[in-house]
């Protein structure tokens, strides 16, 4: 791969999802297309910058380039401490200030699900809060690539996805399948997996506006303007006053102020501020 061809498909990787290959990871995004250019017989990269550019199938390009570029290692019960503020913590507050409007719906949106691992967790917690029964929850994954999210809505799991399991878990809400563990229907009915590029505005809005959003792992692999695009997303999707999760990793430092940091018992979390006025929605 030449520098041309790098900068070329960098770009153009870029402007489709937020994804930033700097020039030192020149060689990993070689290897990776590497398979696109063998599976299409093609001779050089400038040729798959064309058919991506051009070719009548560069939209399905696009989302098989997506399942190449994208690593997807989850696991359910991930980050242990900021599921526990989840449930004992921001749960309960949502349900105070939603209850005295009457209210009893929750969404919560899953950004970059990858094999489903998440949103199928938090669904499994909401099931187990007994002060939810008669409220509507809705539990919305996505993800850019098809790959992942055709496991995740099979629903079948190896063990390697159980390392942070409980097996008191594992018993209620799975059961075997060939050898591995599938998700029970009581899960998968909180649930909904449906592919989305968070650069792809248009399908965004139709999201409509969300409680709680997890992002874990997902920035990381964005440069500073991008993440800054993706929270202001984040920001516009969410009611005043509801939360933001992203991985223990991540932070907002030197991305953007329009969140605060909300220091809870059981870990830090991004808060969309209530408007100044009073916190009508």
């Amino acid at each position: 791969m030449s520098e041309e061809e790098f900068r070329l498909l960098r770009d153009l990787v870029y402007n489709h999802c937020g994804m930033y290959f700097a020039s030192e990871a020149k060689y990993l995004l070689e290897k990776r297309l590497s398979r696109r250019l063998a599976f299409h017989n093609l001779v050089s990269y400038k040729d798959y910058y064309h058919l991506l550019k051009y070719d009548l199938r560069k939209d399905q390009e696009l989302s098989d380039l997506m399942d190449v570029l994208t690593t997807n290692e989850t696991y359910f019960f991930r980050e242990a401490f900021q599921l526990k503020a989840f449930t004992d913590e921001i749960i309960p507050e949502i349900m105070e200030e939603k209850g005295k409007r009457g209210d009893r719906t929750l969404r919560i949106w899953s950004a970059g699900c990858s094999t489903g691992e998440e949103p199928y967790t938090i669904a499994m917690l909401l099931l187990e809060m007994r002060r939810l029964d008669g409220w509507r929850l809705e539990v919305i994954g996505t993800d850019i690539s098809q790959r992942v999210l055709q496991h995740a809505r099979k629903g079948v799991y190896s063990k390697s996805s159980f390392r942070a399991t409980e097996s008191y878990y594992l018993d209620r809400y799975f059961h075997e399948h060939d050898g591995n563990f599938k998700i029970s229907d009581k899960v998968r009915e909180l649930v909904t997996i449906s592919q989305l590029n968070l650069f792809d505005h248009n399908r965004l809005a139709l999201l409509g506006r969300m409680d709680i959003i997890f992002c874990r792992n997902v920035i990381i692999y964005f440069d500073q303007p991008a993440k800054k695009k993706v929270i202001e997303t984040f920001y516009q999707a969410l009611y005043p006053g509801r939360f933001l999760l992203l991985g223990h990793s991540e932070s907002l430092m030197n991305v953007t102020t329009l969140f605060t940091l909300r220091h809870l018992k059981n870990d830090m979390v991004y808060q969309k501020p209530w408007p100044v006025e009073g916190g009508a929605l």
